[in-house]
């Protein structure tokens, strides 16, 4: 089915790029790593932690990726980070090929992480706890195919909120890519229903593809500040930057996107902005593993009114933006 292009995007004046991005690179980890992108971040305290995507290149095939596994770095003030001696989190067997693109939420004092799985039959979505960072306990797995699920970090009348992207082979009719952003709920992180359509593509004038749930929503006077991503195929897009990766084809850019949601009810959607919060533009974003991708994982509401945004750029880098509070509220209230 032809799809019509969205045309030229730029990046909401209001957010300002961290001038030192990225953040992270894989030069920094102490242990074999390639691509550190796409990372949950939260914070406890006065310390910040960040969970990370590590892709791993073969060594006897540099062009190869053979190995992911979720790293651990931890930050003082959110911006100089340390990342610890060796990964946190693996998943593989028999069934289970790899865990990637983890989102932190804290409820209480215990750390929730939701993360894709790729099995041999689907990709699944997957919560899990932790209290350390260094011993994880799995609570469920989705059905496949699911990913990108983020949880609240509240209970609504005693139940566990997350919103998730499913994307069925068939999608909508011919149209095989227009995978929407859905929100369900829990009564103990194991057994999840009540599954409602939150935002559809159609909704989302940037968009001519597919939309999935970013960083966990953040709680503010107007209601759930939430990120999303934006995917739109975008005949200027090519390839560059790492070509040992070299994908032919690939026209597809990603670009970040704002909504509020009701906050005592998150299944409605109360505000959105209408043009994109972060659009690839700068050489970080625009060339690497996947060229022109900004993938907001992580979200924090600093005591002064900074909100840190921190998203992995073209699948390489973790990198990091702020923008007010206020700003972002009257974003989405404008439509």
């Amino acid at each position: 089915m032809p799809t019509e292009p969205v045309g030229p995007l730029t990046t909401s004046p209001i957010i300002t790029r961290f001038e030192g991005n990225p953040i992270l690179t894989a030069a920094k980890c102490p242990y074999p790593a390639t691509l550190t992108f796409n990372a949950g971040v939260c914070k406890l305290g006065d310390l910040y932690y960040m969970v990370f995507r590590n892709d791993v290149a073969d060594p006897e095939n540099p062009g190869r990726l053979h190995e992911t596994n979720l790293g651990l770095a931890t930050s003082w003030d959110g911006i100089n980070w340390e990342v610890q001696p060796e990964p946190c989190f693996s998943l593989a067997d028999d069934e289970i090929v790899r865990a990637y693109d983890p989102r932190l939420t804290v409820i209480g004092q215990r750390v929730y992480m939701c993360f894709a799985v790729d099995t041999r039959h689907g990709i699944c979505g997957g919560v899990a706890v932790t209290d350390d960072f260094s011993e994880f306990e799995i609570l469920s797995f989705s059905a496949p195919d699911n990913r990108n699920m983020v949880l609240f970090p509240e209970l609504f009348g005693g139940m566990y909120v997350r919103l998730e992207r499913p994307f069925p082979v068939y999608g909508r009719g011919r149209d095989s890519e227009r995978f929407d952003i859905w929100i369900s709920d829990s009564p103990d992180l194991r057994y999840w229903g009540n599954h409602q359509l939150l935002l559809g593509t159609e909704h989302v004038p940037f968009c001519n593809r597919k939309i999935g749930p970013a960083a966990p929503p953040v709680r503010t006077h107007a209601g759930w500040l939430t990120t999303f991503h934006a995917v739109d195929v975008d005949e200027n897009v090519t390839w560059g930057g790492m070509t040992q990766f070299r994908q032919e084809g690939w026209k597809k850019r990603y670009t970040a996107g704002l909504m509020l949601l009701d906050l005592e009810d998150p299944y409605q959607v109360v505000g959105m902005c209408r043009t994109p919060l972060i659009v690839p533009e700068a050489d970080y974003e625009l060339n690497g593993f996947r060229n022109a991708v900004i993938f907001p994982g992580g979200m924090i509401l600093e005591d002064d009114g900074e909100v840190k945004i921190y998203y992995g750029a073209a699948d390489a880098v973790t990198c990091l933006a702020t923008a007010r509070v206020e700003d972002l509220i009257a974003l989405c209230q404008q439509g």
